[in-house]
């Protein structure tokens, strides 16, 4: 079971990777650096700090870092109860194109497949929402009567337009995954579906914070989402307002 600590620690650490890269960003993009030096230069330095950091808090966990070849620091894993499932940049090409806001940094913390703390970062609104400080979801606002589902700018899914479409709601396009489970969490959206390809460092912090928060989360077929497996690959998940997911599930199953 995750400690206050390990609550405490994803959103430390998610906050000052978050504090890293727009220290990188202002910096390079000042040099007029190119959007793919920005990119490498931010997705490295934050890999690093959260590797250290990870090293240093939790010596003895495992680690899974998009950045990096986790089989090299942990080869066994997949065999591990604990591992901390980190993205040291969500939306690289989003942070690499100022002033862009929908990025992020994600921490989690995984035990026996299931995240249990993690923390979202949005650097670039000064916000980090935690499974240790949430919104009441008391505090959300009324769902509108044309639902919001949100969607990827460059890629939306047709099973997304097959759920708005059956809500009767509307598209909002965003970037990063970590800022579209977010903009479910603070309200600004009531449901995200995404399919056709990501892996665990995409969702598992974004999961993470959604079911503290009291959404549903899930894969698109409605089964629980595992973490930790020896091939990261977890293609699809929907995160919604708890009110509608069954409607939103049948829309999926249809």
């Amino acid at each position: 079971m995750a400690t206050p600590d390990d609550h405490a620690l994803a959103a430390d650490l998610a906050t000052r990777a978050g504090a890293l890269l727009i220290e990188v960003r202002g910096h390079l993009a000042a040099g007029d650096s190119s959007s793919e030096a920005l990119e490498r230069e931010g997705d490295q330095r934050s890999h690093e700090f959260l590797m250290d950091a990870l090293a240093g808090h939790r010596p003895h966990d495992a680690v899974l870092s998009e950045e990096g070849a986790a089989a090299a620091v942990h080869p066994d894993r997949a065999e591990t109860s604990r591992v901390w499932i980190v993205d040291p940049v969500d939306g690289t090409r989003e942070y690499g194109d100022p002033p862009r806001t929908d990025w992020a940094v994600h921490v989690a913390l995984a035990e026996d497949g299931r995240p249990t703390a993690g923390a979202v970062a949005l650097p670039a609104l000064d916000l980090t929402l935690s499974t240790m400080t949430l919104p009441n979801p008391t505090d959300l606002p009324p769902i509108p009567d044309r639902p919001r589902v949100v969607v990827s700018r460059s890629r939306p899914p047709a099973e997304a337009m097959d759920v708005c479409d059956a809500l009767g709601g509307v598209v909002v396009e965003l970037g990063s995954a970590g800022a579209k489970a977010m903009a479910v969490v603070r309200g600004e959206v009531e449901a995200y579906v995404h399919s056709g390809g990501q892996y665990e460092w995409d969702s598992c912090a974004p999961v993470a914070v959604a079911i503290a928060a009291g959404l549903h989360a899930s894969r698109i077929d409605g089964t629980p989402l595992r973490y930790n497996s020896a091939n990261p690959y977890l293609p699809d998940l929907v995160i919604c307002r708890a009110e509608l997911a069954e409607a939103v599930l049948a829309a999926l199953a249809g």
